[in-house]
């Protein structure tokens, strides 16, 4: 419990530090909004970092805990490049007169989640079991392949792709409606719940199938309820900035290193360090303007995770060596 107030806490700092930030009359970045209009957008961007860093934080705690691997996350297992291709195809279909609006956002992108996963499921198994390694290498391969057909249909959209080609760069959108932000705050919420309640069971499932079994877990309920809360959380974050990288690996994997290896912590937690870690990081990029415009907050979460996914990736790798 304490673990989650010192992350309540982080994440309230991060919202308090994120709402000083921010050019203000005097050409300063750190000063209190002067206008209740400048209030309202750091407010807006504040509450779209938290849906999203905590969406990404407990789709990756609950993908750790289905795949039974550490390095498990929405971005690496191609999730959310899945989430973005469908939201671009939309994007494309109301480009060539096809029916496409803001309301098939959120399903299409819940869709080409849960069907990147799917995917990546099936052919990261060998004889039954679950390679760790190979599943990341088929997700990161699906991303890639994602990606390029996104690119492709950015560039065949013509001038409406280059507002469409946003949904690559990994930025909280500005534009996001509220019914969005709702959507996804709902699922955030709903999913944070389920998480929770469901626990105690992934702590047993993680033990074994068979000791799942003798205490009364039914693992293929408890696997699909898990596929589909993630595909959901991804497809909400997508939808409101993007694919945005490695959240979904350092916020579980920290919080298990503070808190122990129990889910219900695990999952709640996560979600509050993934809130905290995305606000901080939109704080970051809010405080280092750039002629060009701002920094695509990708690009901090991969400077920051992209180290600590390598130190992971190899001790599995030398984790497999030894067996």
């Amino acid at each position: 419990m304490m673990v989650l107030v010192g992350l309540g806490a982080l994440l309230a700092l991060a919202a308090v530090v994120r709402l000083l930030v921010g050019p203000s009359a005097g050409g300063t970045l750190l000063a209190l909004p002067a206008t209740g209009e400048v209030w309202s957008i750091r407010l807006t961007r504040v509450a779209l970092g938290v849906i999203v860093g905590g969406s990404l934080g407990v789709a990756g705690a609950m993908l750790q805990s289905l795949l039974r691997n550490p390095i498990a996350s929405p971005d690496l297992l191609g999730m959310a490049s899945g989430a973005a291709l469908a939201l671009l195809v939309v994007a494309f279909a109301s480009t060539i007169g096809i029916a496409g609006s803001v309301a098939l956002r959120t399903p299409a992108a819940v869709a080409g989640s849960m069907a990147v996963l799917a995917v990546v499921y099936a052919l990261g198994q060998r004889r039954g079991l679950i390679e760790p390694v190979s599943l990341i290498l088929v997700g990161v391969i699906i991303s890639i392949v994602a990606a390029s057909i996104g690119q492709l249909l950015v560039q065949l959209m013509g001038e409406r792709g280059f507002i469409a080609g946003r949904l690559l760069l990994g930025t909280l959108r500005d534009d996001a409606t509220r019914t969005e932000m709702g959507v996804a705050g709902a699922m955030l919420a709903i999913g944070a719940l389920l998480g929770a309640a469901w626990g105690p069971a992934m702590d047993a499932a993680s033990m074994g199938e068979d000791e799942a079994r003798s205490v009364g877990v039914r693992l293929k309920r408890l696997r699909a309820g898990l596929l589909l809360a993630s595909g959901a959380l991804t497809a909400g974050a997508v939808v409101l900035a993007g694919p945005i990288g490695f959240v979904g690996l350092i916020a579980p994997h920290g919080v298990r290193l503070i808190a122990g290896p129990g889910n219900r912590v695990v999952v709640l937690g996560a979600g509050l360090a993934g809130a905290a870690l995305i606000v901080a990081g939109d704080a970051l990029v809010m405080a280092l303007p750039l002629s060009t415009g701002r920094v695509p907050l990708s690009i901090v979460t991969a400077i920051i995770g992209g180290p600590v996914f390598i130190a992971m990736l190899r001790r599995e790798m030398r984790r497999g060596v030894r067996l």
